[in-house]
């Protein structure tokens, strides 16, 4: 699911394939492209800050402006995405938003801390929204899985119809990965406001890799002992 600088940006979350099981998606739909702009989100939203902060930090650049030039590698990649697929979202005027207030706030208080803590906040409006797609016909985890697999959209809309098992899974899933992004999320505050400055870009990219592995080995593990896998792909 889905790394948030940005919850995205929270950072996308979505459920990867089933491990271990064939996809037998006909080749004309899968989605390569999928793969790929996951990539660059990642690249662009918590690699790349990272390293140009560490890197403007050995220059001699202070924290503050440090934080501001590395932290416009999200804001750059929302707006390309803007331009490219011409269509503004919800998301990408948060995001911008939030980049921009936060860089305003850092700069009136002289303080950089709050910079640190906007990807808390990215993140817990991400977990809290999974939540509320609970409200909705179809949970988040769900829809993501549809489309993963957009070859079998009839086999699991049949299950989901007629399989309240099926249902439960997806529900609890969902339920795993927004209280599991809340989490994230407190963590994150909890680092940008006691440790030291410095230490935390490192910290916090660690953490979407900790955070991904952790909720990608709880989903894989319920999808099995569930029976989930055999369900999706009958032999």
């Amino acid at each position: 699911m889905p790394p948030t600088s940005s919850p995205g940006s929270a950072h996308d979350t979505p459920v990867p394939p089933p491990d271990g099981e064939p996809d037998e998606t006909p080749a004309p739909e899968r989605r390569p492209g999928a793969s790929w702009a996951f990539v660059a989100t990642v690249v662009c939203d918590i690699v790349l800050p990272v390293g140009l902060y560490y890197l403007l930090r050995g220059l001699g650049f202070g924290e503050i402006a440090a934080l501001l030039i590395s932290g416009s590698a999200p804001a750059l990649h929302t707006l390309y995405s803007v331009v490219r697929h011409r269509r503004v979202d919800a998301i990408g005027v948060f995001t911008i938003t939030l980049l921009v207030v936060s860089a305003l706030a850092s700069v009136l208080t002289a303080g950089p801390r709050i910079i640190l803590a906007r990807n808390s906040l990215f993140t817990a409006l991400a977990g809290v929204w999974l939540l509320v797609t609970l409200c909705t016909a179809r949970p988040f985890t769900y829809q993501a899985l549809k489309g993963l697999l957009p070859g079998r959209t009839e086999r699991l809309e049949s299950l989901w119809n007629g399989d309240s098992g099926f249902r439960r899974i997806w529900r609890v899933l969902t339920v795993v990965w927004g209280v599991g992004l809340l989490v994230d999320a407190l963590v994150r505050l909890v680092m940008a406001y006691t440790l030291p400055v410095d230490s935390v870009p490192a910290l916090d990219a660690a953490l979407y890799a900790v955070t991904w592995i952790g909720l990608q080995v709880v989903t894989q593990i319920s999808l099995y002992r569930s029976g989930t896998f055999r369900k999706i792909f009958p032999r």
